[in-house]
């Protein structure tokens, strides 16, 4: 009989204000684990805004190598993949923003998460075998034509070392929507 395993939470501020990597708690014993995907009090206990409640969760699947995003509507998103893994890629295009053009990259797997406020780009790129489901839980429901903005993930100012290489010509890895959406410096 294998032993219990429990992970605790924990919350890790960035280098983009208001953009945090989470690391959830999980219980793993013989049967497989259990992890968290959202605890309001273990939110507001680590100084966390009040996530609750969400009105939209989506789920994608995503295919080794695709790139989607990097989308900043005006809601903030609690992302993570439920299954595979990704190079996750976060950029603030917060107008007046302290850190705005900052790029935080963070390598997800099942546990780990990252708080996005409303704003800030975000963007992945399965890296493991076959499809990687990636999780959004947001605070407000998607519309079209909602405020927010979009960033191509070929802009080559933002310096994002995709693990995969990006060909821009190929709509199964980018699609033609993210690769025609503006560059960095066109937001200044």
């Amino acid at each position: 009989m294998a032993e219990l395993t429990i992970v605790p939470f924990t919350a890790e501020r960035t280098e983009v204000e208001g953009l945090w990597v989470l690391t959830m708690k999980q219980v793993t014993d013989d049967r497989g684990t259990v992890r968290e995907f959202y605890r309001e009090s273990a939110f507001v206990a680590a100084g966390l805004p009040s996530m609750g409640p969400w009105v939209q969760v989506n789920l994608t699947a995503t295919s080794q190598g695709a790139v989607r995003g990097l989308h900043g509507e005006s809601m903030t998103k609690l992302v993570g993949v439920a299954a595979g893994e990704a190079f996750g890629a976060y950029v603030d295009t917060r107008a007046g923003s302290a850190t705005f053009g900052r790029v935080v990259t963070v390598a997800l797997t099942p546990g780990v998460q990252v708080l996005v406020p409303a704003g800030v780009c975000n963007g992945f790129q399965p890296t493991s075998e076959g499809v990687t489901q990636y999780l959004y839980a947001f605070d407000a429901e998607w519309v079209p034509g909602m405020a927010g903005t979009a960033l191509t993930p070929l802009d080559p100012e933002l310096g994002i070392a995709w693990p995969i290489p990006l060909d821009d010509e190929d709509r199964a890895q980018v699609s033609a929507k993210d690769a025609a959406a503006p560059r960095l410096a066109d937001l200044r």
